[in-house]
């Protein structure tokens, strides 16, 4: 359920980028068959970039492809589940849920079908979170920097319900780099790092050969001597995974050695699937005081950054989007059910102004007709007339608020401030005296009565009035003035 807003704060879509076009500070191309890949199966992509700090929303409009930029600290993993997009970010994890019924309200008129809003934002602290996983009600994730698995709590930053056997304890410096985290059948099962070692940063020297994809539920090494693997993923009766160090996409059938699909024009990070087509994150590895020596920086001098989609069925590239200006690393790709959604940032007016109730309470939910506004927000819609100096539709936008609360005194200190620069000053005292009956310790309204006063020549009330907030508020300077201009005017 939602109600009426005013406006729309967010960030407006930028036109999709035509193949060619001049660089643009965060600039992409892709070929027809990325569109319509994106256009038959009716999804659209998030895309993760710490280091341009950005969630990249990709959907198709207009036959081309939009890309849309959320600002966030340092993403890097997310999971994509029904209506749940979750984020980890920098030193949080963001909780998103999307609300079809907002959709409508996001400009251009008609475009949405899926709007994601802030629900929880949760502070784990500086663990460089990698992948994620939902498992019914629990969220899992990949907290690198300690070595472990941790399975969200509210109680804590962070929860360890897993270590390797060979890592002897928790160390905020980054033993062994385990990075993914994949699910079998609803449960957490997988998981990758790059190397068995016990040592602070001792993956470090063990990048090229030391990775390896562990199953937790049998406690099994099932490949091994890998360069950097990233993102094991259950799929079509088949363990598929990236060996980032080759750039390449691999598979392994139960039963069988692993084997490279595809490789691709970069450094491998982030698998998504759709059906027969998987989504695979690709990087120029710019790191390369992390990244040198590995294969795909020492055989491949030019390298991309984008998003490479591989039939499963041909083990074929067949389309792609590229990243031509500002970002140079992807982390994450996850497919999104929906042809052209948004995610919304939580200071969004439209994220402040939703609801989310259960549903069996919305018959007892009266929504208000499309024109009613808050006290507060024609309250400052007033100020905003007030000081631009459009006093009479400031005097409006006030009488509006005080009809919907009628003891808002801002704003009606407000109106008589500004009935009074239009020499209304009976009534300016009207709304004066009405706000010292409901509050008597209101210097400001006293002070500006007696101003009132002395414009319509009752200067000894003006008088009572200074003195009364003066013995209130001794300090209150404008009052001292004005009760010494009286005296020196001789009232």
């Amino acid at each position: 359920m939602t109600t009426s807003h005013i406006g729309y704060g967010g960030e407006r879509a930028p036109e999709p980028e035509a193949q060619g076009a001049a660089p643009h500070p965060l600039a992409s191309v892709h070929t027809d068959s990325f569109t319509e890949a994106l256009t038959k199966a009716g999804i659209s992509l998030a895309i993760s970039t710490y280091q341009a700090g950005k969630v990249i929303i990709a959907r198709a409009e207009n036959g081309g492809v939009n890309t849309h930029f959320r600002s966030f600290d340092k993403p890097m993993g997310m999971v994509a589940t029904g209506d749940r997009l979750t984020i980890g970010s920098g030193h949080q994890i963001h909780d998103y849920r999307n609300c079809p019924g907002v959709a409508p309200k996001l400009p251009p008129s008609g475009s949405h079908d899926a709007v994601y809003l802030q629900r929880s934002v949760h502070t784990t602290g500086d663990i460089d979170i990698h992948e994620m996983v939902w498992q019914g009600n629990d969220l899992f994730f990949v907290n690198t920097r300690f070595s472990c698995l941790c399975r969200f709590d509210p109680r804590y930053t962070f929860d360890p319900v897993w270590k390797p056997d060979f890592i002897t304890g928790y160390d905020a410096r980054d033993r062994c780099h385990l990075n993914g985290v994949g699910s079998r059948d609803g449960k957490v099962r997988y998981v990758s790092a790059l190397a068995t070692t016990d040592e602070p940063g001792g993956w470090r020297q063990q990048k090229t050969s030391g990775g390896f994809i562990l199953d937790l539920e049998t406690n099994t090494t099932l490949a091994s001597g890998l360069a950097m693997p990233h993102s094991p993923r259950w799929h079509k009766n088949a363990l598929w995974f990236l060996e980032s160090g080759n750039g390449s996409l691999c598979k392994l059938v139960p039963g069988e050695p692993s084997r490279e699909i595809v490789r691709l024009p970069g450094f491998t990070r982030g698998l998504d699937f759709y059906r027969n087509l998987a989504f695979i994150g690709v990087s120029q590895v710019r790191e390369t005081a992390v990244f040198s020596g590995i294969e795909v920086t020492k055989s491949q001098a030019v390298r991309d950054s984008g998003v490479w989609v591989v039939d499963l069925n041909t083990e074929r590239v067949v389309a792609f989007l590229k990243f031509t200006a500002g970002i140079q690393e992807v982390f994450s790709v996850c497919v999104l059910p929906s042809r052209f959604p948004d995610v919304l940032p939580g200071d969004d007016p439209l994220t402040q102004q939703t609801y989310v109730l259960r549903d069996e309470l919305l018959p007892l939910v009266v929504e208000p007709d499309a024109s009613w506004q808050p006290t507060e927000a024609l309250f400052e819609a007033g100020n905003e007339d007030y000081n631009a100096g459009r006093i009479a539709a400031a005097c409006e936008k006030y009488h509006q608020a005080l009809s919907v609360d009628p003891g808002f005194l801002p704003a009606r200190f407000n109106l008589a401030i500004a009935l009074s620069e239009q020499q209304d000053f009976v009534a300016a005292r009207h709304e004066l005296e009405f706000i010292v009956a409901q509050e008597a310790g209101h210097v400001e309204a006293l002070n500006s009565l007696g101003y009132v006063a002395s414009q319509l020549q009752e200067y000894a009330a003006a008088r009572r009035y200074f003195e009364r907030a003066l013995a209130i508020r001794p300090e209150f300077q404008l009052a001292q003035d004005n009760l010494e201009r009286l005296r020196q005017q001789g009232h």
